[in-house]
């Protein structure tokens, strides 16, 4: 079972209480717990919400979940979203109930805060050598014969590491050696003899397994379909020539894992050439910017894209921001800044002004730089803005859209809000 039916950190969730912390939430609603305000399904522009505020609309938001599912299944894929994205244990639990194999996390904190959400599976991609983390890692393997954990290895030095700080450990850590996407690129073993040596290392280790191997090709250099497929399979041969060395004798299933946001296609082509192995493999994607999707960045870049007969992800985010200052003709000001919206990869996008319950394009409205509190607009002649209006932003990126909103209502497409989504950054 991927998640634990006993955890009751959920109902938690919803036993909070509204106040101070939570931005753009009702003022009235203080003292209400979520799961009272959420009862009342106020709506997003009269229900006393404040700006800036960010929305999830709860219509996109099954869409993707769905897409990604169906996606997985048809290319013979189990998933493990990376929950980085967006640190949300209900997504995570939604992902979980749209047949997610696990769930994909960055750093340690991470795993924990899933583990207090009862996920039952976790790959961490990363390679863990924080002696503190590790002894945590043994204790909650040790203390939950159904919790599978995973994590990279990339270097000699950092199984020594693990090794000793796992010492009194029943159970072993598995873990996999990261191939790197190439010269220059982030983490990862450079070279097949490398990783030879890695995993050498690996099998001289008491309290490590090794259990396959993964890597990001997101990162390789210059990414084309052509050098991407490339580099995949390359982690493939890697996969076939350690389980001819017999590295992998006694599992009974190997991991071979890819798969971002951007060349999940590629991955799940390659992946399909895996040959018969000496035990079954587990195809593991990753891709996590799904959840939410974008209206910058990863929209340009989806797979959907160049293979429109799988579908089409969908942006579920909008921050609604307000108009406060409109000093000439062709500058304005809104009350949303870099505190408020992902500006990393792209600048917000303005989609829509709202007046008087009124929606329209925002034509003529472009963000062209964010101060810490305010957005800098830019309007032309056909601009009909007001201080006031309420401006609907699209986004791109969304893992760092979700590391400034702690709890976030979902919308419906009126407006009501359904829900509230607590993050954990």
């Amino acid at each position: 079972m991927v998640l634990d039916p006993g955890s009751d950190s959920y109902r938690h969730l919803t036993e909070e209480h509204v106040d101070h912390r939570f931005k753009g939430l009702p003022p009235d609603a203080a003292g209400l717990t979520v799961g009272e305000l959420a009862a009342q399904r106020r709506n997003l522009f009269t229900g006393g919400f404040t700006t800036p505020v960010l929305a999830l609309s709860a219509e996109r938001l099954e869409h993707n979940l769905r897409l990604m599912e169906t996606y997985a299944a048809r290319h013979g894929l189990a998933f493990a979203p990376h929950g980085k994205t967006s640190m949300a244990p209900q997504l995570f639990r939604r992902q979980i109930e749209h047949g997610a194999w696990g769930i994909t996390l960055a750093v340690p904190h991470q795993a924990r805060v899933a583990r207090a959400f009862g996920v039952r599976r976790i790959f961490l991609a990363n390679e863990v050598v924080d002696a503190a983390a590790l002894r945590w890692v043994s204790g909650e393997l040790d203390a939950d014969p159904d919790f599978r954990f995973v994590c990279y290895v990339d270097s000699v030095r950092g199984v020594e590491l693990m090794d000793a700080a796992l010492a009194g450990s029943d159970r072993p850590v598995d873990v996999v050696i990261e191939l790197a996407a190439g010269e220059g690129a982030r983490t990862g073993v450079r070279t097949e003899a490398e990783c030879a040596a890695v995993a050498d290392a690996v099998a001289g280790a008491r309290r490590l397994r090794l259990a396959g191997v993964a890597g990001y090709e997101g990162e390789v250099p210059d990414a084309d379909p052509e050098r991407v497929r490339a580099w995949l399979r390359r982690l493939v041969a890697l996969a076939v020539d350690f389980d001819k060395a017999g590295r992998f004798a006694g599992l009974d299933g190997i991991v071979v894992s890819a798969g971002g946001s951007a060349w999940f296609d590629a991955v799940a082509d390659v992946f399909a050439e895996i040959p018969e192995l000496s035990a079954p493999v587990l195809k593991l994607l990753r891709s996590g910017a799904y959840v939410s999707h974008d209206d910058g960045h990863y929209s340009a870049v989806t797979p959907f894209n160049r293979v429109p007969e799988e579908g089409a992800l969908e942006p579920a985010f909008r921050l609604w921001t307000q108009i406060v200052s409109r000093p000439s003709a062709d500058q304005a000001f809104a009350n949303a800044g870099k505190r408020d919206a992902a500006y990393d990869l792209d600048l917000p996008f303005a989609q829509v002004v709202r007046r008087d319950g009124a929606e329209r394009p925002a034509t003529g409205v472009s963000v062209v730089s964010l101060s810490d509190q305010h957005a800098w607009l830019r309007t032309t002649p056909e601009a009909d803005l007001e201080v006031g209006d309420w401006l609907g932003l699209g986004l791109s990126h969304p893992c760092t859209s979700f590391d400034k909103w702690v709890l976030i209502p979902v919308t419906e497409p009126d407006g009501t809000v359904v829900d509230y989504i607590r993050t954990f950054f």
